[in-house]
């Protein structure tokens, strides 16, 4: 009877073994096929190309493409990050940086190593918007010094990094506030000067930016961005922060709607929506507080909807990617930390295939794709 007992445990606990085996096995080769699943969506659907240059088309439902600064710097990272798998190549990046290269904004007849931040299609050719948005710039420096430490032996990609980094301290950095600017339109003559973007603040890029110049200001900023967060979270419960935001005697407030560009300038919107994403790798205690505050009130939501008010009324009632995917990267993040319900919920962003036709959320969703391995 004992020798028939152990045989039974023995066989239930080699099935138990087997089933966890297999369930980390399909856990593992899942991590392993949705970023190249994704990339390889993604890059069918919106990465155009002629004989020696790429762009990411940011409205491909359209007969008139349109290329953005912004669209091209989480290019450029995203298939920096294929290369590490050998999905793509050298010759893949160079054409988005030739884009990058032929592309560049003209201030005061001076041609700069900022990007224009938007060109829209004219026949065959793409004509460039006056001026430069920061987000777009911090994007391309980075996805630079990530190919100078893939490609050491061709210079010219920290080179161009540090020129990048060289013109936002010249052409967007508010020296009174120690912080980036929203563009270098937003210059000391504008009353935009002390408006802040929330999603230029990329404490990853800061540091990198830090690492490769050695020009203290980016420590001056990356700290008084930060601080800046650390504000705007704490005027509300939810913890939620705006799109935009200015900086008056030292404190950081909402805008209004309409401030900038939307009614929604002033709330938890299509910019906002990249904050647990930029934070969450920062690992710090100030960071991990802001991120956390927001995962707390996205943990209470039955479902997270696109777009909030700063104390928590949901601006729409349909779900975005663009939203999901930086909160689900940041929930990963924090694993058995009681977000369990809230990792459940956003991972539908990888049960499905991306729209081809919306640039921005599959362009989040895909880069959160390689960032979930």
């Amino acid at each position: 009877m004992i020798n028939e007992k152990r045989k039974i445990f023995t066989i239930f606990t080699l099935i138990i073994v087997i089933f966890i085996g297999i369930l980390l096995y399909v856990r593992i080769n899942n991590n392993k096929e949705i970023p190249h699943d994704f990339y390889t969506q993604w890059r069918q659907n919106y990465v155009e190309k002629d004989s020696n240059s790429a762009f990411v088309n940011a409205t491909p439902q359209k007969l008139s493409a349109t290329a953005l600064s912004e669209a091209q710097g989480y290019g450029m990272i995203i298939t920096m990050m294929a290369t590490q798998k050998n999905w793509a190549n050298r010759t893949d990046f160079n054409h988005l940086f030739k884009f990058y290269l032929n592309h560049r904004t003209i201030i005061n007849k001076h041609q700069t190593q900022l990007m224009s931040w938007k060109q829209v299609e004219k026949g065959k050719q793409m004509q460039n918007r006056a001026n430069s948005a920061t987000d777009g710039d911090l994007l391309i420096a980075y996805s630079l010094f990530l190919a100078a430490k893939k490609w050491p032996n061709h210079p010219e990609y920290r080179t161009q990094g540090l020129k990048i980094a060289n013109d936002i301290l010249k052409y967007d950095y508010n020296s009174k506030n120690h912080v980036l600017t929203v563009g270098n339109w937003a210059n000391s003559k504008s009353k935009y000067y002390n408006l802040i973007r929330s999603s230029d603040i990329m404490p990853f890029i800061f540091t990198a930016l830090y690492k490769e110049s050695h020009d203290k200001r980016w420590l001056a900023i990356n700290n008084h961005m930060l601080k800046a967060l650390s504000q705007l979270s704490k005027q509300h419960k939810t913890g939620l922060i705006p799109d935009f935001a200015v900086i008056k005697d030292g404190y950081a407030k909402p805008v209004k709607a309409h401030y900038v560009a939307t009614r929604y300038d002033g709330d938890f919107s299509d910019n906002a929506c990249r904050i647990p994403m930029n934070l969450v790798y920062a690992n710090t205690a100030k960071t991990d507080r802001i991120v956390k505050k927001m995962l707390n009130f996205f943990d209470k939501q039955s479902t997270i909807t696109a777009g909030y008010t700063l104390t928590g009324k949901a601006l729409n009632n349909y779900q975005s990617a663009a939203f999901s995917a930086p909160i689900f990267i940041a929930v990963s993040n924090f694993k058995n930390q009681g977000y369990d319900g809230l990792f459940m919920s956003e991972q539908y962003i990888f049960n499905q295939k991306l729209t081809q036709n919306n640039y921005y959320p599959d362009t989040l969703t895909t880069l959160d794709a390689f960032m979930l391995e």
